[in-house]
């Protein structure tokens, strides 16, 4: 089908954890020239509303429909078995690339995807929810949450491959993303130059890790010394300035598990103000590519006629904890970094060493003048900033807009604006109605009425109610962990449920408190429990019930795989890096990784089976002759174990176990102790007892055979270090049967004597 003559290409620009207070056109010392460029040419939403949290965000972006609606509660890895959790869009609820290739468009879709059960990310299928499966003709990104930005886990089309450059020679994933998006038009433009496009750049930035070229972090030197608070003030005096806050509007209170920034020792004020500038660094950086690719547009005429919407998945990130950290993985560890560590690595902070994140007061200041911050329900986590420019179909330049929003209103405002009505069938497949409304009446009327009236959030047990003017929220476990006494994740019990319904609702008006400075519960108890009652009603239209707040259980759960179970896994060299999500559990339990190989004359080394990079993981490696095994846990500790002896000339079975000697510590951030041992041909060549091991996951936590890409688990190599030896095969077994050698042990015990 050809697309209606003058049809306009759509252009989403979707950024990660990027909060209000960020952008330079919503009043943040934080260059973004390109950005606000497009505020200037086009329009500034102050009321556009995100679900809090990514995966469950972008599915919105793309449906038109709400997040449970989509089955996508949480990220996608946090899925479980109730409808509105199990992070499998359904068919029925259409994306937007389906939609716009029955009308003549190209689609495609370029960085972070984020939008299936991280299971199916396997190379073994199934693709029908991958990118090229869900209508986009082309796919240049990554499948999961994060990556990192200087060795990303690259996909092309339906395919792994490894980045084109290495960061020596100037390599950055943004950079790479906007050639090829730059490609990709012109790739078809050459062909059907009238032809149409719909294109979602989603970069990985701004979501840890924070990699930028350090020359774009020191351009902000010193600029953030001054520290949180003064960034806040600034930021918010900058909002009123730019219309982006009402002039009335109330600054949100000093949030209590951020320190004041005077009370912070001088070096956690170095350490915290550095991180500071690598982040400011990244988003100029992003701001720039994006600015390329609006050049781009420009330069070959199809900017004007080009509907763009920027907008980011939630407010920024608390994922970096209270101090930061440069490594992020330490989070998802519950294994916070001591501070002491943190600044060994801060001249390294944003290079390809480091997987680093910022701390919770610059979380805070990124989502001024809201409260709180990603995962939860405050408008710190829900509202973001959010752009429209489309010179050919908008009259207005640089206006602000106040109209409420939400992100499934995106799909239903591009539908209206091509006057193509939403599809009854997709591939056979009846529709679901949108649930989003359109907005494109807003574009040149500043006045006119909003038609978005009622919405619900739920993101981990946290939730909210906006209608009409009114917000109802039900913060999880608390309004901060301070005043709760409890941590993130703590699960909701069906007591716990009745008792937050009956005494921890608040109630703010926030067409006259645009910040939730105001808890006004206590004096409108008859528009408290009409709240209340309206969010119960919106959770059982959509499937939010049950509510499941276990975040650790979610993330340590078996999941469901495309191949019955089994305790055996066989890999051959050459083939692709899987994802941990499909690789074998390994962590806290007994195994064994056995390679198959043979050893020249000349010797060999290499790696023959690594999991993970220099955030955490673990290699089975030859150097200098002997094998070798070394755990990274978290980048705070590299424990290996070596061979006594070489691996001589021939043909060999290479073997490492992992014997547990203790229980994991996952509350305190420690994995199984162990009893790590190597084996040639079966007889013990070398043992150690590793005190600590990761407790609950490798992140980036790809599993390959023959080499270790991106940067290396342990500095005893450079990647990818691949084998140079003839490797047959290497076998994961996690069954639990270990060799039991005790004439091997006393000879090993002899030798040391």
């Amino acid at each position: 089908m050809r697309a209606v003559p003058g049809a306009p290409n759509v252009l989403f620009i979707v950024l990660d954890d990027t909060g209000y207070g960020q952008f330079g056109c919503y009043g943040s010392p934080i260059q973004t020239p390109n950005l606000d460029r497009l505020a200037k040419g086009g329009l500034l939403y102050n009321n556009m509303h995100t679900t809090a949290l990514c995966s469950p965000s972008r599915s919105c972006i793309m449906t038109g429909r709400n997040h449970h609606a989509n089955g996508v509660a949480a990220v996608t890895e946090m899925a479980t078995g109730f409808p509105g959790y199990n992070g499998n869009i359904p068919f029925e609820n259409g994306f937007l690339s389906e939609m716009l290739l029955q009308h003549g468009y190209n689609t495609y879709m370029l960085g972070k995807w984020h939008l299936m059960p991280s299971e199916q990310e396997s190379p073994a299928g199934p693709y029908d929810r991958w990118p090229l499966g869900r209508g986009f003709e082309r796919f240049y990104g990554f499948l999961g949450g994060d990556t990192n930005q200087w060795y990303p886990d690259l996909v092309y089309d339906n395919h792994r491959i490894d980045p084109p450059a290495s960061p020596e020679q100037g390599y950055h994933l943004t950079v790479d993303m906007a050639d090829k998006a730059m490609a990709f038009i012109a790739d078809s433009k050459q062909v059907a130059p009238d032809k149409p496009f719909f294109m979602n750049f989603s970069t990985g930035a701004t979501h840890a890790p924070h990699h930028v070229p350090k020359e774009w972090a020191d351009r902000y030197r010193g600029r953030f010394d001054d520290g949180w608070d003064a960034y806040r003030e600034k930021t918010f005096a900058n909002q009123k300035r730019l219309g982006v806050a009402p002039p009335d509007a109330e600054l949100s209170r000093h949030d209590p598990d951020v320190p004041q920034w005077d009370s912070l020792p001088a070096e956690s004020r170095r350490l915290a103000a550095r991180m500071m500038e690598v982040y400011a660094g990244f988003l100029s950086h992003t701001d720039h590519q994006i600015g390329r690719l609006i050049d781009f547009l420009a330069e070959t005429g199809e900017l004007d006629n080009t509907l763009i919407m920027v907008v980011s998945d939630n407010g920024a990130s608390p994922e970096g904890g209270a101090t930061g950290t440069a490594n992020e993985a330490q989070f998802f560890n519950n294994a916070p970094e001591p501070i002491e560590d943190s600044l060994k690595a801060i001249d390294d902070l944003g290079g390809p060493t480091t997987f680093n994140h910022y701390p919770w007061g610059w979380t805070w200041a990124g989502n001024t003048p809201f409260r709180r911050w990603k995962r939860e329900t405050y408008r710190g986590g829900a509202s973001d900033p959010f752009l429209v420019h489309w010179p050919r179909g908008i009259k207005a330049r640089g206006e602000v807009r106040t109209q409420y929003a939400h992100l499934i209103d995106m799909l239903p405002t591009v539908l209206d604006v091509l006057g193509v009505e939403p599809p009854e069938t997709i591939k056979g497949v009846t529709q679901s109605p949108l649930q989003g409304v359109s907005f494109a009446h807003t574009f040149d009327d500043v006045s006119a009425p909003g038609r978005h009236r009622t919405q619900y959030f739920e993101m981990l047990g946290h939730r909210a109610i906006d209608h009409d003017g009114w917000r109802a929220v039900c913060p999880w476990p608390g309004p901060s962990f301070t005043e709760s006494d409890q941590p993130f994740g703590t699960p909701i019990t069906s007591e716990t449920l009745s008792a937050l319904d009956a005494h921890n609702w608040e109630l703010y008006h926030v067409d006259e408190d645009f910040a939730e400075t105001r808890d006004i519960a206590a004096d409108h108890r008859d528009k408290l429990i009409e709240m209340i009652s309206l969010w119960y009603v919106e959770a059982g239209k959509y499937g939010v019930l049950p509510i499941d707040s276990n975040t650790l259980a979610r993330m340590m759960v078996e999941r469901p795989q495309i191949t019955k179970a089994r305790d055996s896994f066989t890999f051959r060299p050459g083939t692709q890096t899987l994802p941990a999500s499909v690789s074998p559990r390994v962590l806290n339990r007994p195994h064994s990784i056995t390679a198959d190989v043979e050893i020249p004359a000349d010797g060999a080394e290499g790696v023959l089976m690594s999991q993970g990079t220099s955030a955490g993981g673990w290699a089975l490696y030859l150097k200098d002759g002997r094998l070798h095994y070394t755990h990274n846990y978290v980048r705070r500790t590299w424990d290996t174990v070596t061979s006594e002896g070489p691996v001589p000339e021939g043909h060999h079975e290479l073997r490492f176990e992992f014997e547990p000697t203790g229980k994991p510590d996952l509350a305190g951030g420690k994995g199984t102790p162990c009893r790590a041992q190597l084996y040639i041909d079966r007889q013990l060549v070398g043992a150690k007892d590793f005190p600590v091991t990761t407790p609950i996951m490798f992140n980036p936590g790809g599993v390959t055979c023959g080499a270790n890409p991106g940067p290396p688990v342990t500095p005893e190599y450079t990647s990818p270090f691949r084998f140079t030896g003839t490797l047959h095969t290497v076998t994961i077994d996690v069954s639990g049967e270990l060799i039991t050698d005790a004439e091997s042990e006393m000879r090993m015990h002899l030798a040391r004597q």
